[in-house]
This record gives C-alpha cells, structure tokens and sequence, in this order.
C-alpha cells in the first residue's frame, strides 16, 4: 500500500476535508450519549421541562450538521477513491503499454485485465472505506472508552477490558483473510483466462463440438473460485457473530453492574444509560469491522497485484540517442541470435545479411525456422540475444522504440479494432484524408468489395472482424499499413487468405511503394520476383539471393520449388 500513498497524495486536499467532516460526525456521536444523559438527570428525573427542550433542541441541531458532514464526507471521499483509481488504471496501462513484447508475454492477458478492473475496484473501496468508516469506527472506540471514564470509571472498565480482546481477534482474522483474498483474486484471473479463450475462440470451439468440454473447463475453475470465495469471506463474516458474542457479554455485565451502582446510588440513571449508549454504538463500529476487514485484505491483496504490474521496469522504453531521423530503409544483420527467455534453445542462430533501401526481400522456411521472430526483431518488438541490427546503418538500440516511426507489421491474422472500415484503416492516422484512405483500400484490392457494401467505408466492423471473411481481414490489414506510408514494411505471411490473382496484384502494388519490404511466405511465387530471397532452416540461413540463383545452387530451395510445382500441375490437371 505505500506506493499508493503517491496517488492518494495528489488528491490530498480531498482527502483532509473529507476526513475533517468524517471528525465531525465523530464528534456528534461522542457528545450524544452526553447530551441524552443531561435531558435524563437533569430533565426527566428532575421533572424540568426546559432541560429537555433545550437539550433536545441541540440534539436535533447536532443530528443535522452531522448528516451535512455525512454527505459531504461520502461527496470528497469518491473523489479521492475514484481519481486515485483513474490514475492507477492511466500508469497501468501506459506501463504495459511500455513493456517489450516478450514481457507482455509473461503476463496473461487475463490477469492484466483483472489487475486494471477488479484489482483497482478493490482498491477504491479501500480507500472510501478508510475515508469514511475505517478511521471514524476505531477511534470512536478509542474516544467512547475516553468518554466512559470520564462519565462513571467503574463501569467504564468493564468496555477497557472487553476491547483488547476484540481486537487480538481481529487482527488475526484479518493476516488470514489477506491470504485467502490473494487467492481469490488469482483465481478470478483464470476464470477471465477461460472465458476470454472460449469467446476469441468460439467458433472452433463449435465446429469441433467441444462445448461439453469446455465447460468442464469453466466448470472446474469457477468451482475452485467459489470454494476459495466462501472459505475467504467465512472467515470475515466469522468476524460479526464474535464480536456480537463478546459485546453482548459486555452490555450483560454493564447492566448487571450498572443495576448495583444504582441500587447504591453510586451512580445516576443518566449515566449508566449513556455508557450502554457508547457500549451499544461501539458494538455497532465493531460490527462494521467484519466490512472493513473485507475491504483491507482485498485490498492489500488487489494494492500487492497492482504494485507489481507498476514496478515492473519498462523495457520498450526511448532510448534514441540521435534525434528524431526519419528512416531511410537499409536493414542489416550481423551475427545476430535470439533465444526465448523460457527456451534455452536458439530460435535464430548466427543471422547476418543486409538489405537495402527500397529493396523486396522475400523469408522462406519451414514452420518454426525463426521466419516471425526474426520480422519482430526488426521494430524492436524482440531484443537479440547476441548480435547487433542495424537500421540506416545505426544501431537498432540507438534508435529504440523510435525506429516504429518508420516500420510497419502485418500479420498474418489481421486483427481489427471495433469501428468502421474507414477508422481501421486510418488507425492512429487521423489526418489521412478520404482520398489517401481510398488508394490505400485500392492497393489492398479492398475498394471495390468496401463499394459493395450499402455503407461503404461507413460500414462497422464486428468485434476482431468476424463479419468479415479471412481474406478480406488481410486485406483491410494492409491497406492500413499502406496508409501508414512505412519506409520498411513487413507482411508476416499475410497474403496466405488471398487467391492467386488478387495476392499477385497486391504484391505488385506494393512493389511500386518506395519502401524496404519483407514478406513471409510459405509461397515461391510469391517471392519469386524479390530482390533477395532469405531462406531459413532451423533458425539458421541456409540460402540467400535471387531465385535462379537459389533453384540453381541451394538444395532446399529446390526441394520446395518442385514440392509446390508438382503441386500446381496436379491442380491443372484437375
């Protein structure tokens, strides 16, 4: 919790009114019983009228200022509770925002939604409940056995020693719900983990029949978080029934005691009714300690979760150390490895090679030869393990996250953003105009389909696209790379949904682009007229230059070359 001591600090005005009209409440309450024990002694017994009026009077003044308090109280606290949670969810995510690719990776996405949402929830309770109850109803306690003493001490002491007691109990239910609460919230982030697989994955799920297995899935995981609910909030709810044991015993004794005093005129009617009244008011502060003992160890549990999401050193952060340059385009490799931080085994081993500005290179390989990762090498989306890159000739470290200004990434699942045709392709690029947006969806081969359309480029995409077929994703995915104008563009086998003729006439719109391109494929004929042509084996280049040069020379370049071209006389024959 101590570095949210940083966040409430800036709302700290907020916070001090709010606590000092929570203090006037205090004091309302505290004076009451004092006052009630006035009109009983000195109005009632003593069969004066006045008293009671005046006294009553001021009882309904007080009751009055202390409701104002109230309300303005609760008014300042949401306040606080609530910018502190704006302002916890606004560094989360810029945070993650910041993280390297692979560290996003470490984190599931469900626990980081839970963390944003939930957690944060957690958290402003917490503080609305400190704000609000949390102070007022220990130092009632503390001020009414003040008050007690200075009223009748003998009956006084009975509420002293009845308090330790309470306490103590407390206390330790308290270490012991922070610890279940943990796991409660850890098992809210794999419900979230399950539910947000089966919907991305929903019509898999359908095609291979699998709803009865996944909910078992969702069966076993949201059983686990309802036994550890229940075992976390019997331990609170234990809390109430103790403290109504325990105080109950204390009202028994003090009117059993208070009886004795009276019968030997040691003490006034007025008095042992005001000490049952702060012994009764002081049962009720203890009964909102089971609320309150919830609300910490949630949210000591949900600050835990939350501090490690900000702690978390940003690894994706600027470190250009030349300005602002625009990207030329030239690429370069030199002995550069990469290994994941989970694996040991090298995924790209010894790369080096160069492309110029302006030049088409096209990756070929076999399924895990490293061909993604060494794309994401180049926007700095992974760091190499070993090995330098270099972009303009100037390492890619110098340029830092920078370097996105001028590198763009199309993969081969295009995901798409809710909103139009026209907003996802001009994501992030508001001034693009109509026309800039059109040329980019006619390169894409996407306009005349958009056309189509009764809303044209108006028309709404569903979530993630699902109105949309596989081929007409990647399409809209390029065009919006194509209206970024990338110095260096990346197609990560996303071209691999398109038919024959229409890959072929976006490819070669794209080669007219002045712009350094790699293209992933599973294809030849659709690198076949590159510059260079990359091949990867196991991680390793096997082959590298033109594709007379390879069909010539290189042993694995044949091989697929007459693997796909068999293949396509088959088809013909068909």
């Amino acid at each position: 919790m101590r570095k949210m001591w940083k966040y409430i600090h800036l709302y700290r005005k907020s916070m001090i009114i709010a606590l000092s009209l929570m203090i006037v409440e205090l004091i309302v309450e505290l004076v009451q019983p004092l006052i009630m024990a006035r009109i009983i002694d000195d109005g009632i017994v003593a069969e004066d009228l006045g008293v009671v009026y005046r006294y009553g009077a001021l009882l309904l003044v007080l009751t009055v200022i202390a409701f104002i308090g109230g309300v303005s109280s609760s008014f300042f606290a949401a306040d606080v509770s609530q910018g502190v949670g704006h302002d916890l969810r606004r560094d989360m995510y810029r945070n993650i925002q910041m993280f390297s690719a692979m560290k996003v990776q470490q984190f599931a996405t469900s626990t980081l939604l839970t963390r944003m949402t939930n957690d944060v929830t957690q958290i402003q309770g917490l503080l609305f409940a400190f704000m609000r109850i949390m102070l007022r109803a220990p130092l009632f306690i503390i001020l009414g056995i003040v008050m007690s003493f200075i009223i009748h001490p003998p009956l006084a002491w009975i509420l002293l020693l009845t308090i330790p007691v309470l306490f103590f109990i407390m206390f330790w239910l308290m270490l012991k719900g922070m610890k279940y609460f943990k796991l409660v919230q850890e098992k809210i982030d794999q419900v979230n983990g399950i539910i947000r697989e089966n919907l991305l994955a929903i019509r898999l799920v359908k095609a291979f029949h699998r709803m009865k297995f996944e909910n078992k899935r969702f069966k076993k995981v949201n059983t686990s978080l309802k036994d550890k609910n229940k075992k976390a909030l019997w331990v609170m709810e234990i809390v109430l029934p103790i403290t109504m044991l325990i105080m109950n015993i204390a009202m028994i004794a003090l009117l059993w005691f208070g009886n004795i005093q009276l019968n030997a005129g040691e003490a006034q009617a007025g008095e042992v009714v005001a000490i049952i009244n702060y012994a009764t008011r002081m049962l009720a502060s203890f009964g909102v300690f089971s609320f309150l003992l919830m609300n910490v160890s949630r949210g000591r549990a949900s600050a835990k979760r939350v501090n490690d999401v900000l702690d978390e050193e940003p690894d994706d952060v600027t470190t250009n150390s030349g300005g602002t340059a625009e990207i030329v385009g030239k690429v370069s490799f030199e002995k550069v490895d990469f290994v994941y931080p989970t694996t040991e085994q090298l995924v790209l081993k010894d790369l080096t090679f160069s492309v110029n500005a302006s030049e088409k290179i096209g990756i070929l390989g076999e399924t895990g030869s490293g061909k993604s990762t060494l794309l994401h090498l180049i926007p700095y989306l992974y760091t190499a393990s070993d090995g330098s890159i270099y972009i303009d000739d100037k390492p890619i470290t110098d340029w830092g996250n920078q370097v996105r200004h001028g590198i763009t990434l199309v993969p081969q699942e295009g995901f798409l953003f809710s909103g139009t045709i026209k907003e996802n392709i001009a994501w992030g690029n508001e001034h693009l105009t109509d026309e800039e947006i059109t040329l980019a969806a006619k390169d894409a081969m996407l306009h005349d389909f958009v056309m189509s359309l009764p809303d044209g480029y108006d028309t709404l995409v569903g979530q993630r696209g699902v109105n949309l077929s596989g081929g007409q994703k990647q399409r809209l995915s390029i065009a919006r790379a194509l209206a970024d104008n990338p110095k260096i563009l990346l197609l990560d086998d996303s071209t691999s949904a398109l038919d024959a003729a229409t890959e072929e006439t976006v490819l070669e719109a794209i080669r007219k682009r002045a712009c350094t391109t790699f293209l992933v494929s599973q294809k030849i004929s659709s690198v076949i007229d590159a510059d260079k042509i990359l091949v990867l084996e196991k991680g390793a280049i096997v082959g590298l230059g033109k594709h007379e040069e390879l069909l010539r020379n290189n042993q694995l370049y044949q091989l697929i070359w007459d693997s796909q071209t068999k293949e396509e006389v088959r088809i013909d024959e068909v």
